[in-house]
């Protein structure tokens, strides 16, 4: 099982979530039986995959497709020094994709005159 962790809001809260084991290297260590405290708060961990969703709503709605809605999906898992980072899923990085479109309004003109 992986370490707990727990993250503090900006206005005080805490937040204890299972974090990512993070391999080889340093390691935060906890004192006592509690979670690990991360060294950001829950805000700042999470501002990466905020740029992340920024960037990718960007692509797909200044490009040539215009969706009517679009909707990301990130797999997110949470670590004490690295803070929020995108989850590796089945396949090599876990984003998912929906991009919609409504049936656009038909025009009152082509109704009213009926067929030629």
């Amino acid at each position: 099982m992986d370490a707990l962790v727990e993250f503090k809001t900006e206005d005080g809260a805490r937040i204890v979530v299972e974090g990512v084991d993070e391999g080889s290297g340093a390691r935060m260590v906890s004192r006592g039986d509690g979670p690990v405290q991360a060294a950001r708060t829950f805000e700042s961990a999470l501002d990466g995959v905020r740029a992340a969703a920024e960037s990718a709503l960007r692509v797909f709605r200044d490009g040539a497709l215009r969706p009517d809605s679009v909707e990301l999906e990130f797999g997110v898992k949470l670590s004490a020094e690295a803070g929020a980072v995108i989850a590796k899923g089945a396949a090599e990085g876990h984003l998912v994709v929906k991009l919609s479109w409504s049936p656009g309004p038909s025009r009152p003109d082509a109704q009213a005159a009926g067929p030629s």
